[in-house]
């Protein structure tokens, strides 16, 4: 009797499970449908979109990065004034005198070398001061010494020895890749006023400038970055850096008769004179040396637009006073297209040629100077003896 009430209830249970599941799997299809994918497949699962990171942060983050490495360099300037010696000016006298003066530079090696400008730390005389002390953001007041000039392109290097707190180098960016209207972060330690920055933008490539050094000569410097970033007195060998912190330029000065134009060298043309002024620092003398007297850089677009010039060689940014390259009349400006007949394409290919070559050799050079193609011969030289301050290192 109770088997004949039990399967009735079963059968009765299991048509209805039956039937439930054919009525949802009617409603899935009808409800659910354009929340499935193509084909009636699962709809795909994305994650939340992470927050962009403002320019603001990354500005802000970038200078936290830096300053560390950013010092102040005090240097006492020792010169010589002429002073009336009665009440109607005819007459005067030399008086010397000695005053403070300070500038900004940043780590660029673990060796405890500083770079910055040459006016920085050269006196009226044109000579490297004998009293620097480097300031650092704790405070500390480390004693250093004048490791190489060379005023020509206005780059420095100042030697810390031993000191163990020293902060890292700075990373050093690619000049080449800038692009106008890109963020650039000028940073300095101006009369000892810490985390003194200024924000703007890559304006202007290959400028031209005339600034007067502490020596009041007047000199003439090529191929600067262009910045709306005010330099600010005391402001001057810092460095210009981009949004991920990497050095583009060392600031130099700013546009003397307009506001919010400033200059800075070129982080690429940097990294060469420091090449050269690191391996001989003072004094140098190298008779075996081949002896250019060029400082160069490769041509990039951004070159290419500011001299409305098309090909490819290296473009010369300074030019050393009685070198071999001043006595054929090159300048600044000038793209060495070929040597000897052999293209140039970048500034390593023409380094190695240079190299290549001794003292006496003479080059054949085909070269643009503004619009016009020009074969010039260049009798290679010797370093002379000397300080750095005249003699561009080794560079060719």
């Amino acid at each position: 009797m109770l088997k004949n009430r039990v399967l009735p209830t079963v059968i009765v249970a299991l048509v209805g499970a039956i039937i439930g599941s054919f009525v949802m799997m009617l409603y899935a299809s009808t409800h659910f449908a354009g929340v499935a994918g193509p084909n009636h497949t699962p709809p795909a699962v994305s994650a939340a979109p992470l927050a962009a990171v403002s320019d603001q942060q990354l500005i802000v983050d970038a200078v936290k990065r830096t300053l560390p490495s950013v010092v102040a360099i005090d240097v006492t300037i020792s010169g010589v004034r002429q002073v009336p010696v009665d009440p109607f000016g005819q007459f005067y006298q030399n008086v010397p005198y000695k005053e403070p003066a300070s500038g900004s530079g940043f780590v660029i090696s673990s060796k405890g070398l500083i770079v910055t400008n040459a006016h920085v730390v050269t006196g009226p005389n044109g000579k490297p001061d004998s009293k620097v002390v480097v300031v650092f953001k704790n405070g500390d007041r480390i004693k250093g010494t004048v490791y190489a000039v060379n005023p020509a392109v206005d780059v420095a290097l100042v030697k810390v020895n031993n000191y163990p707190k020293l902060p890292p180098p700075l990373q050093l960016g690619d000049s080449s890749k800038l692009q106008l209207g890109q963020w650039a972060i000028a940073i300095g330690e101006p009369l000892e006023l810490q985390n003194t920055v200024t924000v703007g933008v890559v304006s202007g490539f290959n400028r031209t400038e005339v600034a007067g050094g502490q020596d009041t000569t007047a000199r003439r410097f090529t191929g600067l970055l262009q910045t709306s970033a005010p330099i600010n007195p005391g402001n001057s060998g810092g460095p210009l850096i981009d949004m991920n912190g990497n050095v583009i330029g060392i600031n130099q000065l700013t546009a003397t008769q307009a506001q919010n134009i400033g200059f800075a060298i070129p982080i690429d043309l940097v990294k060469q004179v420091v090449a050269s002024l690191e391996h001989h620092p003072g004094e140098y003398n190298g008779p075996n040396v081949t002896y250019l007297g060029v400082y160069y850089q490769s041509i990039d677009n951004n070159l290419r637009r500011q001299l409305n010039y098309l090909g490819d060689g290296v473009v010369i940014a300074a030019v050393a006073q009685g070198s071999p390259a001043a006595k054929a009349k090159l300048q600044a400006g000038d793209v060495i297209q070929s040597v000897d007949g052999t293209r140039i394409t970048s500034s390593s290919q023409f380094q190695k040629i240079i190299k290549g070559h001794k003292p006496g050799d003479t080059l054949h050079l085909r070269v643009w100077s503004q619009g016009e193609v020009k074969q010039i011969d260049v009798a290679l030289g010797s370093i002379p003896s000397g300080n750095l301050n005249i003699v561009p290192g080794n560079t060719p």
